[in-house]
């Protein structure tokens, strides 16, 4: 399993520079907050305290913090299994997993699962700015 997240990954860095900040290969948080429109019907961002950062919708999980995050850890939110399980195998919320996620949710899952049924709750692909997205989410994010 871990030689087929390595080759997934690898590949998916490939494809990531592509859509990467192209100066610097390191994503734009402020590109980020317009590409977080995209993501804000189904997530919110809200800090530990109660503070909207972002409001948005309640299909998926609460995005403040997920940066550094174990997958599919948020307490109450009902995850799908496959997401459930890539976490309890040490699936950490990082650049390189979190923008192959969101690229295509489903492929990576069963790609780091190894296992082709996996699946994943999450439809939507971002195809492009996913790097700029984690950088947002780690500029609103807790200090680490």
């Amino acid at each position: 399993m871990k030689h087929s997240i390595a080759a997934f990954l690898a590949m998916t860095a490939l494809a990531t520079s592509a859509f990467a900040d192209s100066h610097t290969g390191v994503g734009d948080p402020a590109k980020g907050e317009k590409e977080f429109g995209k993501c804000k019907a189904c997530h919110m961002i809200q800090d530990a305290d109660g503070n909207t950062i972002v409001k948005g919708g309640r299909t998926g999980p609460d995005l403040y913090g997920v940066i550094g995050r174990q997958a599919g850890s948020v307490e109450d939110f009902r995850y799908g299994t496959s997401l459930i399980e890539a976490g309890d195998d040490g699936l950490v919320w990082d650049e390189e997993t979190f923008v192959a996620y969101i690229q295509d949710p489903a492929n990576f899952l069963k790609s780091y699962l190894d296992d082709n049924k996996a699946r994943s709750k999450m439809s939507f692909r971002m195809r492009k700015g996913a790097a700029d997205v984690y950088a947002y989410l780690v500029s609103v994010g807790p200090q680490m």
